[in-house]
């Protein structure tokens, strides 16, 4: 679906119950392609906050002259950029998803084909696997290690 026929859309669900009272039919509409390119881009949004509030966070902090409270800054610091990390990561799960609602395929298993569901993608709107492609990708994982 391209942005010019997302435009067009009058108006997107406004919530996850209206969302899933809506016919199986309707799976992968235009509204409903409205409603979780909506939902990406303000996890994108709040995800870019997050940067900026880290970078001024990372800029005003003091050195600690006791040990004891600059070890405490350096773990609250690590922890903060791992958190950043995995942030950066998630962003670039989005821009990709975000491909695949331009491209037609969001909503659809990247493996199989079939739908993701309702349900799993407002849990996680990122989802580019369906529930038992998911399960096989991490049993495949647990036993190989990759």
């Amino acid at each position: 679906m391209s942005v010019r026929n997302l435009k067009k859309v009058s108006r997107a669900p406004a919530s996850a119950v209206e969302l899933l009272a809506m016919p199986e039919r309707e799976y992968m509409s235009a509204l409903q392609i409205a409603f979780f390119r909506n939902q990406l881009l303000t996890m994108r949004q709040t995800l870019i906050d997050n940067v900026r509030e880290t970078g001024a966070h990372l800029q005003q902090v003091e050195v600690a002259t006791d040990p004891m409270d600059r070890a405490t800054q350096e773990e609250e610091q690590a922890i903060e950029l791992r958190t950043r990390d995995r942030e950066r990561k998630l962003m670039r799960k989005i821009a990709q998803v975000l491909e695949r609602i331009e491209d037609g395929s969001y909503g659809w298993c990247e493996e199989t084909g079939e739908a993701i569901g309702l349900q799993r993608l407002l849990a996680r709107p990122t989802a580019t696997l369906c529930l038992e492609a998911q399960e096989r990708r991490e049993k495949r994982e647990r036993v190989y290690g990759h």
